[in-house]
């Protein structure tokens, strides 16, 4: 498991570009046959991959955790992004198809990952927030999570977003997890942007189709930075920066938030007029 520590924002006033993408950008988070982990000081948050090829792939418990196992003081949200397949909990086998989300409640001690065909892996995304009560584990499909269409073409930013973990949905302690989708001909993600200093963010964009890439946006509204992302990279946006991006095709990105609160709407928006 990797680490990424804090950075003040005025320190990343500072940053070369290999030093933000060293910092903020996560690569190679599926990896065939292997799980991938990052562990961020930001909210304490966890993200990374499992891509189960040959067999079954366990949650690892890293030492780092200082713990008894990896659910021990956290939830696990899990959304899968490949073929169909199947997470284990304690026993009980929960199958998951594209695009369908599981919340693994603390306390879980056994959690694997499976392909139902493992020439046509499952590819679960993974988001871990620490969690002072149990919520029960719950499986929710595309069709149950709730649909919210934004944007317009004539800004470049037409997408729908689908929200699992929140607080109207799969209830959990601090994790709020889903999804978006940039509709055909529009790019932009999450702009004119915003922060949120209450809670962190992680971006997972995928679905980039070929040599496509997007250029994902962060810093303060007034010192921004880019880092160039390519298909399954993950990006963490502190509390203080904004999260946005613009691809060179349509594409797709998991948004998970760990911290103070769950409200989706509680945002501090940037006018455009103060971003620089």
């Amino acid at each position: 498991m990797q680490t990424r520590y804090g950075v003040h924002p005025e320190h990343f006033r500072t940053f070369t570009t290999d030093q933000t993408r060293d910092e903020f950008l996560a690569q190679n988070m599926m990896v065939a046959g292997k799980i991938e982990l990052v562990y961020s000081h930001y909210d304490r948050f966890i993200f990374g991959g499992a891509m189960p090829t040959s067999g079954p792939l366990e949650l690892p418990n890293d030492d780092d955790l200082k713990a008894e196992y990896f659910l021990e003081r956290r939830e696990l949200g899990v959304l899968n992004l490949g073929d169909a397949g199947s997470v284990n909990v304690d026993g009980t086998t929960y199958q998951l198809a594209r695009f369908d989300c599981l919340y693994v409640g603390r306390g879980s001690k056994s959690v694997t990952f499976s392909s139902n065909d493992g020439g046509k892996p499952a590819k679960f995304y993974l988001n871990s927030a620490p969690a002072h009560k149990e919520y029960p584990t719950t499986k929710a499909t595309q069709a149950e999570a709730n649909r919210l269409e934004l944007g317009d073409d004539e800004h470049a930013n037409n997408r729908v977003l689908y929200q699992y973990i929140h607080e109207n949905g799969v209830q959990s302690c601090q994790l709020v997890m889903g999804w978006t989708e940039l509709l055909p001909g529009n790019i932009w993600n999450t702009f004119p942007p915003h922060t949120h200093e209450r809670r962190m963010e992680v971006y997972l964009y995928f679905d980039i189709p070929g040599e496509e890439l997007v250029m994902h946006f962060m810093g303060k509204p007034t010192e921004t930075k880019h880092i160039a992302v390519r298909n399954f990279e993950a990006v963490i946006s502190p509390p203080w920066s904004i999260h946005s991006g613009a691809g060179t095709s349509a594409y797709r990105f998991v948004w998970g938030m760990a911290g103070e609160n769950q409200a989706f709407t509680d945002m501090d928006a940037a006018p455009l007029s103060t971003v620089r």
